[in-house]
């Protein structure tokens, strides 16, 4: 309590004092304005005064300017319209510069008031000029800045010294309302420890006032809605990993991806039977295109089966050391008779002879063999794909570069989900499933590794996993609580 109330009293100190310098210093503005009007207007009415009994600048000898100096008080100084001092109070005229460009005299010989501020060249010291105009000449009327400042002081002392009065209140005041708010922060804060250790049941009592009344009531509120969402929690939470067990058991529930080879097998399947199967025409193409869709449908099931296999790490895996470049030259075999049937090239860039990667051969066959495939299905007739790897770290980096039409820059983060196709219409036509490279992705999480692509449209794709190089590697790392295979 003794700390809020603490703080409460110096920001109201802070406050007032900002309050008294700010108000000091635009009194001091407004004072020193007023007072530089004033006297303005007092040394140009002076002036007239004496342009009525000195019509012109030869009537004033040297005497006659000092004896009305020392009447009005103040620095007076005769000029010619020509610029040449005639007389002056505080200098000697003859000495004196010709002053036809002084400011407040430019303004005075065009039949103007005249004024200005600056440093008088002859005394060395600040005044304020103020000149009247006569004929063929002026009359100046001037007094020391200093002057001026002194006056402004004591208006500014006058000031500040009613302000300070006046805030004695205000500090009894604010000292008597920090006492107050403190003592019900103090009771709010006990409040807000209690939520914050979990006790949601606790209980602000109404500390009187309109504004503590409802900040009370607010807050018990707030503790009702956190107890009741806390529950809520506790028993979606629960939902929720029956829900999660029940989704990895049934992935092969589809019905999307299943729809459509299905409906076309029923349909030409029915059209056969309708009297389609006589007709040589179309029944050998019909049943082409059952036995298209069937196939299809073995593979999405099989997909399907596989990505749950992983997904529910039921999937058996053998691991064991393998040579790198033997799984790479056994990956290319595979897929080397399709890829000389549509004219596309592979090139190997093989590892040392010697390296070696800790995994399972079968599973690391399927992912060379669904990235090959995809590289297969979309590099035009004429280009080429490269298969390597190369050592990075503890780890080897395998990779399948194609010359193909590339992937847009936005499809590159979702291109490893299942069933996510950049080309929907031809993925299909090509005979994929959608599934090729989320499995790619799990059989890689499997191994501890990571997959990821690189492309740019109209320049091919380049696709990169990593296989740990020994077991020890594998072990330390399965011992990451940050390891997932999904």
């Amino acid at each position: 309590m003794s700390g809020i109330f603490l703080k409460v009293i110096l920001g109201v100190i802070c406050i007032l004092l900002i309050a008294v310098v700010t108000v000091d210093y635009f009194a001091s503005q407004v004072a020193g304005e007023i007072y530089m009007q004033s006297l303005q207007q007092q040394l140009a009415d002076k002036g007239r005064m004496l342009a009525l009994n000195y019509p012109e600048p030869d009537a004033f000898t040297q005497a006659a300017v000092s004896a009305i100096a020392k009447t009005v008080g103040d620095r007076v100084t005769v000029i010619r319209s020509d610029g040449q001092v005639v007389a002056d109070s505080g200098a000697d005229a003859g000495a004196m510069d010709n002053h036809r460009t002084r400011p407040e005299l430019v303004q005075a010989f065009s039949g103007k008031t005249g004024s200005s501020v600056r440093k008088s060249v002859t005394l060395r010291i600040s005044f304020l000029y103020v000149a009247v105009p006569i004929q063929n000449g002026a009359i100046r009327i001037a007094v020391p800045v200093s002057e001026i400042d002194r006056q402004v002081r004591a208006v500014r002392v006058k000031i500040l010294a009613g302000t300070g009065l006046a805030f004695l209140p205000a500090m009894v005041l604010a000292a008597f309302l920090a006492r107050w708010i403190s003592r019900r922060f103090d009771k709010v804060m006990l409040h807000a420890s209690q939520l914050a250790k979990g006790n949601f049941r606790s209980r602000l009592p109404h500390t009187g006032g309109a504004e503590f009344g409802r900040l009370a009531r607010t807050l018990n509120e707030t503790a009702a809605n956190l107890q009741q969402a806390t529950e809520q929690l506790e028993r979606e939470h629960v939902e929720l990993q029956k829900v999660e067990r029940i989704r990895k058991d049934f992935v092969i529930n589809v019905s999307h991806e299943l729809r459509t080879p299905l409906a076309s097998i029923q349909g030409y399947t029915e059209t056969l039977m309708d009297g389609a199967l006589h007709d040589p025409e179309y029944n050998m193409k019909f049943l082409r295109i059952i036995r298209h869709n069937a196939e299809r449908l073995a593979r999405l099931t099989e997909d399907l089966l596989t990505l749950s296999r992983i997904e529910q790490k039921r999937q058996k895996f053998e691991f064991d050391l393998h040579y790198v470049n033997a799984l790479l030259k056994d990956a290319v075999e595979l897929v080397r008779p399709i890829a000389e049937k549509n004219h596309i090239r592979i090139a190997e860039e093989l590892a040392h002879p010697d390296a070696e990667t800790w995994c399972d051969s079968e599973a690391v066959s399927q992912i060379m063999s669904n990235l090959l495939d995809n590289a297969i299905k979309y590099t035009p007739a004429g280009g080429s794909i490269t298969v390597g790897a190369r050592p990075t770290g503890r780890h080897y980096e395998f990779y399948v570069r194609d010359t193909g039409s590339g992937i847009a820059a936005e499809e590159l983060p979702r291109l490893f989900e299942r069933f996510y196709r950049v080309d929907k219409a031809r993925s299909r036509e090509l005979g994929g499933t959608g599934l090729g490279l989320a499995i790619v992705k799990h059989l890689v999480a499997a191994h501890n590794g990571v997959a990821r692509v690189e492309s740019q449209v109209n320049e091919g794709s380049t696709f990169f996993f990593t296989l740990p190089m020994d077991e020890s590697a594998l072990s330390r790392e399965r011992l990451n609580p940050e390891f997932t295979a999904s």
